[in-house]
């Protein structure tokens, strides 16, 4: 959920906060930020995997792709233009071990309800991605061990 509000004067910056939590009785876990919910697990097979829901790379191409259709449509609408298809695919490269991504590819295909040609949004879009940026930028990640018990499982 996103907390904070971006450009008012002393106020905190913007956050957005999620949390996950294992499933009982599986190895998948359940993840979610506000009332939006989904599953994450690795493939059948690796590491206790059952394919119950989406795994990290799945995840950070859906993150890629997802923010810049909600872009495109940010820009669309700042500019006053109706979007009328979205098809945007990513390709996410994996090499390694550990296994890293090294690469995202996305394309994307849109038109505009008008006919025009919708290369300024897409090129617009692109400048204000805040997933494609911020990877492109290398964002830190930290990671602590919380003390304390853990929460309970979710129930199945």
């Amino acid at each position: 959920m996103l907390r904070g509000k971006a450009g008012q004067k002393d106020a905190p910056m913007p956050q957005v906060d999620v949390a996950l939590r294992n499933v009982a009785g599986t190895g998948a876990a359940l993840g979610w930020a506000g009332s939006h919910t989904m599953v994450v697990d690795r493939p059948p097979g690796k590491a206790g995997g059952m394919g119950l829901g989406f795994n990290g790379a799945e995840l950070l191409a859906l993150a890629i792709g997802g923010c810049f259709c909600n872009d495109l449509r940010y820009v669309a609408r700042r500019r006053g233009v109706t979007l009328d298809t979205v098809q945007v695919d990513v390709a996410l490269t994996l090499e390694g071990e550990p296994l890293l991504a090294t690469a995202a590819a996305m394309t994307v295909r849109c038109t505009l309800a008008d006919g025009s040609d919708p290369a300024e949004i897409v090129d617009e879009a692109r400048g204000s991605c805040m997933v494609s940026n911020s990877l492109a930028r290398g964002v830190p990640v930290t990671i602590a061990l919380a003390q304390g018990p853990a929460a309970g499982a979710f129930s199945t």
